[in-house]
Formats: C-alpha cells, structure tokens, sequence
C-alpha cells in the first residue's frame, strides 16, 4: 500500500480503545480515587480528548486538503534559495521526483509517529486526578493536555497536507515547529506560576519540557534544510525545477 492510499480510518477504534484502556488504568489505583460517575468521567475526560484530538485533525484536514491536480501556489515565496523554474500543475505532477516517496516519505513517517509517541509520554508522565487534587497537579494536567491535544492535531494535520501534496505544507510544518516550542514555554510559565508547588516537582517538568524544545530543535535542524533545497519537495509543494 503506498503512501498516498493509506488510510488511518481503520486504526481508529484500536487508537481510542488502547488510550481509554490506558487511561482506566490509572483511574482505578489513582492516589485520590473516584468516588462516583461523575469523579470517573472527570479524571478520564482529558485521556478522551487526547485520544480524539489527532483524529479531528486528521478528518479536518482530509476536508480541507482534498486531491487536487491543479492547486494553486501561494503568491508571495518565501523560499528563494536556490535557483529554480516554475512549471504548470500538471507538469509537476508528471515529474518522476513529484510525491512523498524516497527521503521524504521519513518525514512522514516521522510526524505520523510523533503522535503516539507524544500520546505515550504524556500517558507515562502524567497521573489520572480528579477536581480534588491540589491546584498545582491540576495546572500541570491542564496545561500537558492541552499541549498533547493542539500539537497532536497540528502534527496529523502537516502529514496529511504532505501527504495531499498541499502547496502550504512546508509553511505549516514551520509554524507548527515554533508553535510547538512556544506551546512547552507557555507551559513552564503556568507550572513556574501554580499555587503551592512542590519543591520536586519544579525541576522534573522543567526537564521534560526542554527535552521536547530539544526534540523539536533536532527536527528542524535536520529537516529544514531538506524542505528548502531538495529537488523532490519543490516539484511537489511549490511546482518548480532546478534551473
């Protein structure tokens, strides 16, 4: 199966079941136990929406980046290293080195992977809690579900423009890069400011989130200069050929 008829549609049900599944599993022997329905839905309510979240975007994104031949180029470049030939839609499509194939179907592979492996950390990092937990373990839930569930979406996003061959793909992989290192700032800003925090607590978040900065670094280290320069990601998202 190639990369442009694969389908994720399948793997929905087995995505959803495996994190409730995760999730009931920290539930149960949780340090402040659930004491009704409601204690249930509430502790397992941010487990779902990281479950949901990648599939939103991935359902999004199909409607809004449908196949289309003749997709037009942004009007203003911002990649102009290089010397290069603009050529018609079509041409382009033509073209041997046209589609995610090769070197770049890694870097779909790669944002396609970083959602379950994003998913796996935050479900080994963070514990279930409910409304009586202390202020301060209820900051650091809000603000990693929240960081799972924006960069879950955009990462499912990119792959499915890369995978459409949406002329906006290289841009959007930007914007998501420096979003997603703006996203784990913001989150050390609100742990740094939660009410009561425990001494401990402080330098073990500080470390997980300069590892994810360092990750997202290494990535666009690796990967920009290949989004500018190679000959199969400007045939295929901008329509132009070395001249």
């Amino acid at each position: 199966m190639s990369f442009v008829d694969f389908r994720l549609e399948p793997l929905i049900p087995l995505w959803i079941g495996t994190v409730v599944l995760i999730a009931f599993g920290k539930i149960l022997p949780a340090s402040m136990p659930a004491r009704s329905l409601t204690d249930v839905a509430t502790m397992l309510l941010p487990f779902l929406l990281v479950a949901l979240s990648p599939i939103i975007g991935y359902r999004v994104a199909l409607g809004c980046f449908p196949f289309n031949p003749l997709a037009s180029q942004p009007s203003f470049r911002l990649c102009r290293l290089g010397s290069w030939r603009r050529v018609d839609p079509l041409t382009a499509r033509a073209n041997p080195a046209f589609g995610p194939h090769g070197f770049m179907a890694s870097l779909l592979a790669g944002l396609l992977l970083n959602v379950p492996f994003r998913t796996a950390e935050f479900l080994a990092a963070v514990p279930a809690i409910g409304t009586s937990a202390p202020a301060w373990a209820q900051v650091i839930m809000n603000a990693m579900v929240l960081d799972v569930i924006v960069m879950n979406f955009f990462y499912i996003v990119c792959f499915v423009m890369a995978l459409r061959a949406a002329p906006l793909f290289p841009r959007m992989l930007l914007f998501v890069w420096v979003a997603d290192i703006m996203m784990q700032l913001s989150i050390a800003q609100a742990v740094a400011s939660a009410p009561d925090l425990p001494s401990s607590i402080g330098p073990a978040v500080k470390d997980l989130l300069l590892g994810n900065i360092q990750k997202v670094l290494i990535s666009a280290t690796l990967w920009l200069p290949y989004l500018i320069l190679s000959d199969r990601i400007n045939i295929t998202f901008r329509a132009r050929i070395r001249a």
